[in-house]
């Protein structure tokens, strides 16, 4: 009997064909709930978008269900931790709205600038007012964007294009990185005296709520624009009312509210307000990412596999500086798996650096499904890997320590073998791109690129043995796309670590271990 994936409310066409032809999909009215209560009651899976409210009580009618998907960003309507707590999966689509979100900022931006909205109204009531509705220019302005994440970074540079001068304020951003974009990065204060126009990019935490508010409007210029397309109440209402009332604030264009849906506010009597409802996400392209990301979710999560874009995991939360290490995680796992040739006895999984802010428990499962992918039959899921380990005698542990003297963050995977030799791999992240690189196998110090395919030889250190490699590879066909030579000491051990175009045949890795006396001769083909 295939699974039952119950979609509540009405996704793209596009959604279904993600889906596949392998469920029972089944329809209902989300927003009526006793008809979501009778249908969810068999469900395996979910798909919402924001009229359907999944708490506590419709996850407790949901017998079967094991994911959630959110066809969209946010996540006000579904009960996380119930959801948690019950063993269900959460999943969104973080990342389809985040072009249609940025446009529409700057398309208020623009509105508000020009009198747009009242230009307009007044066209229609027959009157021509060209004087009254004169406008400023973005060219040459300074924008302030408030919270330099997705979104404000499309803001950002969609802006500069104008001409603008872009300045941010976003406490968990590096100066550098905004650097990098031509951002300079501020504090809220600086923001708010040096802003002609101001465009909000903010989660809606408790640290940000009325983060805008009566202190923070007595400190701009009275020709201020102010954008808020993030979220409601991070902009204090009242307040902006208030400023641009007695002429503090010059206009501003709003997309989100306090309290929603909002047909009935102060603002909207303003004549240098242009509101729209909630349209940020309201678009064709939009909705349609948003539906196939949640539809490949769907499967991934009935398969029993880690989901990229879930939001709580193993009873916690995925955080986004943690998800760029998952599948280093795994990468290093493979690599383990290579350079030990059996499975290990006791495996630790170690975690350092700034990371360990967050929890981390995810990395952990990685490499497991790391260690195991190229050695059972079975299909490895971030579900079945625990219990492989345990099937196979494994004791696993995670250890964490924020401290990490050479790395922002390292991973590294450590474990001891059947006769008492120990094998590690360790990996890092690095730059803005979060390029995965290798930085040290046994000991030996690398920086290298974990690509489809990698050898390691391990030898006597001694003149002529790059030659030999290089060599015997070219005369094979194979590419040598990356090469490291490391040792413990001059005459002592060395490593050399590879990255190729193709797979090594096992006669080109005998010639190799023969020519070279070598201790040992690892191929790994993470493909």
């Amino acid at each position: 009997m295939p699974p039952v994936v119950l979609i509540a409310e009405e996704l793209s066409p596009a959604t279904v064909e993600a889906l596949g032809p392998d469920f029972d999909i089944r329809h209902c009215n989300g927003a009526d709930r006793a008809e979501l209560l009778t249908a969810i009651g068999d469900a395996d899976a979910l798909l919402v978008r924001s009229a359907t409210k999944v708490d506590a009580e419709a996850l407790a009618a949901a017998k079967r269900l094991k994911v959630v998907a959110r066809a969209g960003v946010g996540l006000d309507n579904v009960d996380v931790r119930a959801a948690t707590q019950a063993g269900v999966m959460v999943v969104n689509a973080p990342t389809s709205n985040i072009v249609s979100a940025a446009e529409l900022a700057v398309a208020l931006m623009l509105a508000a600038a020009r009198h747009v909205s009242p230009a307009h109204a007044a066209l229609k009531a027959g009157e021509w007012k060209r004087s009254r509705y004169t406008g400023i220019e973005l060219y040459e302005k300074t924008v302030g964007i408030v919270g330099l994440g997705r979104i404000g970074v499309l803001v950002a540079q969609r802006l500069s294009a104008f001409g603008m001068r872009v300045i941010a304020y976003d406490p968990y951003v590096q100066a550098g990185r905004a650097a990098q974009m031509g951002v300079r990065l501020v504090d809220l204060d600086t923001l708010l005296a040096e802003a002609d126009f101001m465009s909000v990019h903010l989660p809606k935490t408790p640290e940000t709520l009325g983060l805008i508010g009566v202190e923070q409007l007595a400190k701009v210029k009275p020709s201020l624009v102010l954008v808020n397309a993030a979220r409601g109440g991070i902009v204090d209402e009242p307040a902006l009312y208030a400023a641009l009332k007695e002429g503090r604030v010059a206009g501003a264009g709003l997309d989100v509210f306090t309290s929603e849906p909002c047909t009935d506010s102060p603002l909207f009597e303003l004549e240098n307000v242009v509101a729209t409802p909630h349209l940020g996400a309201s678009t064709d392209e939009a909705q349609e990412k948003a539906g196939i990301a949640v539809a490949r979710s769907v499967r991934l999560a009935l398969a029993g596999e880690l989901v990229p874009d879930a939001v709580n995991v193993q009873g916690g939360v995925i955080a986004e500086d943690v998800r760029p290490g998952i599948p280093l995680s795994e990468k290093l796992g493979r690599v383990f798996t290579g350079l030990a040739g059996e499975v290990a006895q006791q495996v630790d999984v170690e975690v350092r650096g700034e990371i360990t802010d967050y929890d981390v428990k995810v990395l952990e499962l990685a490499a497991l499904k790391g260690i195991f992918a190229d050695i059972v039959e079975e299909q490895v899921s971030y579900v079945n890997a625990p219990l492989l380990a345990a099937e196979r005698g494994m004791a696993v542990r995670l250890v964490i320590d924020p401290e990490s003297p050479d790395h922002r963050n390292l991973i590294t995977i450590r474990g001891t073998l059947a006769d008492g030799s120990q094998v590690s791999v360790s990996g890092t992240l690095v730059g803005i791109g979060q390029r995965e690189r290798l930085v040290e196998l046994n000991g030996y110090a690398v920086d290298i690129e974990p690509t489809e395919h990698l050898a390691f030889l391990t030898y006597a250190d001694r003149p002529g043995m790059v030659g030999t490699v290089g060599g015997i590879l070219g005369e094979a066909g194979i590419n040598i796309a990356g090469m490291q030579v490391s040792r413990d000491a001059k005459g002592g051990r060395a490593l050399v670590a590879l990255s190729v175009d193709s797979v090594i045949p096992a006669d080109v890795l005998a010639d190799l271990h023969h020519a070279m006396d070598a201790d040992s001769v690892r191929a790994v083909d993470l493909v």
